[in-house]
Parts: structure tokens; C-alpha cells; sequence
């Protein structure tokens, strides 16, 4: 199934599948020998979910742990080896009915915001179901957890499992473990482009997931930054993109005056979880690439308009993110837990044209001088 035609299932169907599943719904005694974790969408927030699953396998280090996932994200859980199975999904009615029949566990955390599919999926396979407690999916769920939209989502999915009485708190993301050959494939990429370790490695990330697009700062003005980089700190950029964002930064590298590096096509999803790892410093729109960077613990800025970095910021002490949506009335216009990615309501991207590339610049100068 394609994402237009999952939203559409999700939103006139799900609802309603929904309310008649509350009617069968019975209590059952609550036990922690399989467990079960949801979540089907997005890189980013499938990052922030690590430190939950740090927090659940220490607190039930014998317990089988699972993840239901999909392709789109199963590189991060990959990357990942505090859990038993990941079980992919396509998504498709077969394909979700497979897993229903096949499967059944204590618990099921269901860490998607908004979807009524993943709640519909943990009414059929959890015998005790934890989810958020807003809209009419909750209604399917044993533990209900406020989602607290003024917090960090990482804080939020904590607070998933924190409701089963674990004491858990981190101040950085869980690091992603890449393979050797994966880290033999980015030095001889390095090599190639004659990348030293000595070298001030700057990686740029100027596209956003398709979802929202209002999220991209203006091109030229990451044309600008690089050349100030490169020219004022004797940087080395990289940008970094999905194999369809290659043309793109080819536009952004045409607009300079010095020499970078398009990496778009040249690595796969675990590949670039490596060479991000590579960079001393990371800039990027509100996207996967960001959260990966934080979570490679390198330093991180993120750039905000139309949502909120207190949410969604590259999470650690030594990350920034930059947010100039204060000037728009109706920023943050992208609030995920709400199935909310609707484009700019003036159409003019104003939030993100605020920011400068001198204040970026300035960000840059200040965390290359902290250790």
C-alpha cells in the first residue's frame, strides 16, 4: 500500500474499527514474559524510541522483546541489539491479518502517536495494551499515557514505559552500532574523496521527508553557510541525502564557490549511520538524518519553523536547535501526534526564511570551540 492510500484506511476506517473493538476489550492479568513494541513510521522518531527499549530491557532483562516495524525504518532497530525479532510489516490488510494470527504477547506498547492501525494491531496480539491517551484509538488501550506535547518525544515515549513503573531517564539517544563492513566501506569513501581523520568534516543535510516539505531551509542559503565554512574554519563538507535528494544537492553544490562532497546514492540507510558518525559537526532540517547525528553523538543543529524543537530538537546538552516560528501565528503547523503535516498556511515558508545564515554560522562557531 502506498502512504495515501494507508492514511485513507487509517482515518475513515480505522476509527470505526476502533469504536467496536472497545466493546470486546477485557481486563487480563498484566505479564511481562513477551512484550511487544509498535512502531511503523518515520526514522527520526523510530531513533527517539531507543532510549524506552534501553529502559524496558533493563528493567525485564529476561523477557523477549519485540519490534513490529516496517522497511521504511528497520535499519535503526538493526542498529540495535537490545532486542529479540524485529517483525517487518508491508502494511497491506494481508500482511497485518499474518501477523494478527501468528503472534500474540503480554504486552504490546504501541510508541505510534496517532495511527489507528498499530492500536487496532496490539487489540488483537496484547493481552495488556499501553498507548496515548487522546483520540478514539486510546479507547482500545489497558494503560492510557497523556501525551505531553510540551516535552521532548523521547521524554514522551519514555513516559510509554514509565507507566509500567520503571524509574528510567537519559540526557542523550542510544547510540547506533554499525557493522564492520560498513565502517570498511566509509573509510574507503573518505579515502576516495581524500577525507583525513585531522580534517574538520562538516555534514549537511539540505532536504526533509516527503511528508512536509515546509520544513527544507532555502538552498541558497546552505550554499552560503558551506562556503562560509569552508572559508572561514578550512571545514570539509558533506552533504547528505536519500538516493533521491542527489539532484537537489547538486543544486545546492552549484550555488557555491568551493569544492563539496554529494554523498546522495553513494551509501546505504546503515551506511550513512556511519559516515554521519564520521562529521565533528552536523547541520540539518527538522529530518532523520538530524536525530541520527544526535544519536551518533556528534554535535548536532537542527533547524525549526513549523514544528517545535522542544519536541523534536536533536536531543542532547551539546545539540542545538534553531527555531524562528515565534514570527508565525500558526507555528508549530506540524504536530505530529495529532496526524497533523499539513503545509505552511501562508504559503511562504516565513518561519524558516527568518533564519540566517550568519546566525547559523554564529552556532557553528560556538560549539567547534566547546569540547
Amino acid at each position: 500500500m502506498n502512504i495515501n492510500s494507508i492514511k485513507f484506511f487509517d482515518k475513515y476506517i480505522g476509527n470505526a474499527i476502533c469504536l467496536v473493538l472497545r466493546i470486546f476489550k477485557r481486563k487480563n492479568k498484566v505479564k511481562t514474559n513477551k512484550i511487544l513494541v509498535i512502531q511503523l513510521w518515520g526514522i527520526g522518531e523510530t531513533i527517539l524510541t531507543l532510549p524506552a527499549l534501553d529502559a524496558l530491557r533493563k528493567k525485564y532483562p529476561k523477557s523477549k522483546i519485540d519490534i513490529l516495524t516496517t522497511n521504511r525504518v528497520k535499519d535503526v532497530y538493526l542498529c540495535y541489539d537490545k532486542i529479540n525479532n524485529i517483525k517487518v510489516l508491508n502494511l497491506s490488510p494481508l500482511s497485518i491479518f499474518k501477523f494478527i494470527i501468528k503472534n500474540k504477547y503480554d504486552i504490546v506498547i504501541d510508541f505510534e502517536e496517532y495511527l489507528n492501525i498499530s492500536s487496532i494491531i496490539s487489540f488483537f496480539v496484547g493481552k495488556f495494551r499501553i498507548g496515548f491517551s487522546h483520540s478514539i484509538r486510546s479507547l482500545i488501550y489497558d494503560k492510557r499515557v497523556y501525551y505531553n506535547d510540551k516535552k521532548h518525544v523521547t521524554q514522551v515515549f519514555l513516559d510509554l514505559v514509565r507507566s509500567l513503573g520503571i524509574k528510567y531517564n537519559t540526557k542523550t539517544l542510544t547510540k547506533l552500532k554499525t557493522k564492520k563492513q560498513d565502517k570498511g566501506y566509509i573509510t574507503k569513501l573518505l579515502n576516495q574523496f581524500k577525507i583525513k581523520k585531522t580534517d574538520l568534516l562538516i555534514g549537511i543535510t539540505p532536504g526533509v521527508a516527503e511528508s512536509s516539505r515546509q520544513r527544507i531551509w532555502q538552498l541558497e542559503r546552505f550554499a552560503q553557510l558551506a562556503d562560509l565554512l569552508i572559508e572561514k574554519r578550512k571545514a570539509k563538507i558533506i552533504f547528505v541525502g536519500a538516493p533521491n535528494e542527489k539532484q537537489l544537492i547538486d543544486f545546492v553544490i552549484s550555488k557555491m564557490k568551493n569544492k563539496a562532497i554529494n554523498t546522495a546514492g553513494l551509501t546505504n540507510i546503515q551506511q550513512s549511520f556511519e559516515l554521519i558518525s564520521r562529521c565533528k559537526l552536523f547541520i540539518s532540517n527538522d529530518t532523520g538524518p538530524m536525530h541520527v547525528a544526535a544519536a551518533q553523538q556528534v554535535k548536532t543543529i537542527g533547524l525549526f519553523g513549523p514544528n517545535l524543537p522542544a519536541r523534536f530538537g536533536p536531543y542532547g546538552p551539546k545539540n542545538v536547535g534553531i527555531y524562528e516560528g515565534q514570527i508565525c501565528k500558526y507555528s508549530p503547523c506540524i504536530n505530529v501526534h495529532q496526524g497533523d503535516v499539513s503545509s505552511c498556511k501562508l504559503r511562504d515558508n516565513i518561519c524558516m526564511k527568518k533564519i540566517t545564515v550568519k546566525q547559523i554560522f554564529d552556532v557553528c562557531q560556538n560549539l567547534l570551540t566547546k569540547q
